[in-house]
């Protein structure tokens, strides 16, 4: 419910505004003089103020800029009985969404407030869209390895030096890149990110360089290639080990003279781009293979920031755990979740093959399976880390269930499957645990009994008696 403040020194507007707006639903105060006004905007959250501009103590107009100074963003609509163009300018140049005059027409007066809701509801999600969009990750862990790279970042993001980031699948080399280019002198400028092996050989020129219209027979219009994009900013060339040889060439001809030429193309394009790579290759070996460049591997490899794998960092796992359950939590709109001691330390020793990136796609999958506290038997129970079983263990597409007895994982053929046969072993081992006391395991796993009773009809459940 939308919350209204109406600043007003004349009593009947003040309850004749106040009884149309309840009316319609809406949570009103009211104030008859501007200084109290004022006061109550900054003790309290509105989304909406109707202010009187001729008052006793403080102007209306002076209300404004004052509140507007404390809450950018807080809609005003300005009420007069003495309005004129000349007044209605002065108030939009100062903030104000709208202006009304008395006695107020009721449907002017509706559409109005509903307008200056809706514009200030947009204002906040553009705002929190934002933060969202723009906000980069902290690079999180607190290990030598960590504190290396970050210290790194610092000395290196600043220059116009080449950076190759270099590490396995998942374990953070896009974020060294966005914090390479957040931390540099081109932070205002774009990043622009291009996945070598997510496109086809063919088409990674065209990606690149951009290409004129009739350059191949699906050319039908003149493309903007990513170098162009990047100009004055940072490109960003991921798993740049799987690029042509042919791409290749042309790469290391812009690096070499800051021009390209866009495919089909004649006229040179300048072009200045901070350009970082990363890999997950050994470009060494695939030098020595003949699938990489030699030349332009020394001037990708200016400087060299290795991120390291998570099982080489297990120190680290803890805070990054909590670090994803709070976000994972926050963004499902849930209470967030505790990990029992005994399950983090079963969650260090797991072979994260997948990284950090394997880790998150973990936290939330036992925020979704499991209870208010995460324990160590739901962190072998349900997270597979790696196609695993075991703590410590590599066997593949197994389940431990709550009797211990091994399930293969190929026997699901969706995630919906896997999730009724992990909620089935679930409610089966805290039945068990709590002697089949049905009220005592709803309580326990937080549910109601009568959903409890429907769970275990439905996964068709029944105690073993010897």
């Amino acid at each position: 419910m939308a919350k209204l403040l109406i600043i007003d020194d004349e009593r009947a507007i003040r309850s004749t505004l106040r009884e149309i707006l309840e009316y319609e639903n809406y949570e009103v105060d009211d104030i008859d003089n501007g200084l109290d006004g004022l006061e109550l905007i900054r003790k309290k959250r509105f989304d909406l103020v109707l202010c009187d501009i001729k008052m006793n103590r403080m102007d209306g107009m002076e209300v404004l800029e004052q509140a507007l100074a404390h809450s950018p963003d807080l809609p005003f609509i300005m009420i007069s009985g003495h309005g004129t163009v000349e007044t209605a300018i002065e108030e939009s140049k100062k903030g104000a969404f709208d202006f009304i005059s008395k006695p107020p027409d009721l449907n002017r007066l509706l559409i109005t407030v509903r307008n200056a809701l809706d514009r200030g509801s947009l204002v906040t999600e553009t705002k929190v869209l934002k933060r969202r969009v723009s906000k980069t990750r902290d690079i999180l862990g607190s290990s030598d390895s960590i504190a290396k790279i970050k210290e790194t970042i610092e000395r290196v993001a600043p220059t116009e030096a080449r950076v190759l980031i270099t590490g396995a699948n998942g374990s953070g080399k896009e974020l060294v890149a966005r914090w390479l280019h957040e931390k540099s002198n081109r932070a205002d400028s774009a990043l622009i990110e291009v996945n070598c092996a997510a496109i086809p050989s063919e088409l990674i020129e065209s990606e690149l360089f951009g290409h004129e219209k009739g350059s191949f027979t699906s050319a039908v219009k003149q493309r903007i290639g990513k170098f162009e994009l990047a100009n004055g900013g940072t490109l960003f060339l991921d798993e740049i080990g799987d690029m042509s040889l042919s791409a290749q060439a042309k790469v290391l001809r812009a690096l070499q003279e800051h021009k390209i030429t866009r495919v089909g193309g004649e006229k040179e394009q300048e072009v200045n781009v901070r350009v970082l790579a990363a890999t997950n290759k050994d470009l060494l070996k695939e030098i020595e293979a003949g699938n990489f460049r030699m030349d332009l591997y020394h001037r990708l490899n200016v400087i060299n920031i290795h991120v390291p794998n998570l099982t080489e960092r297990t120190e680290d796992i803890p805070e990054i755990a909590q670090s994803f359950l709070d976000d994972i939590c926050k963004g499902y709109g849930m209470p967030v979740k505790s990990i029992a001691p005994e399950a983090m330390a079963a969650l260090q020793a797991l072979p994260w093959t997948g990284n950090v990136r394997e880790l998150h796609n973990m936290i939330e999958r036992l925020i979704i399976l499991s209870d208010k506290v995460i324990t160590e038997h739901d962190v072998i129970a349900f997270a597979n880390p790696g196609g695993g079983t075991n703590i410590g263990a590599a066997t593949s597409g197994v389940h431990v269930t709550s009797k211990g007895t091994l399930t293969n994982f190929d026997q699901f053929s969706n995630f919906q499957e896997y999730k009724d046969h992990a909620e089935k072993e679930y409610i089966k081992f805290k039945l068990e645990k709590n002697n089949w006391n049905v009220s005592k395991t709803a309580d326990d796993i937080d549910i109601q009994r009568s959903h409890l009773y429907s769970k275990i009809e439905k996964f068709g459940l029944k105690r073993v008696t010897e």
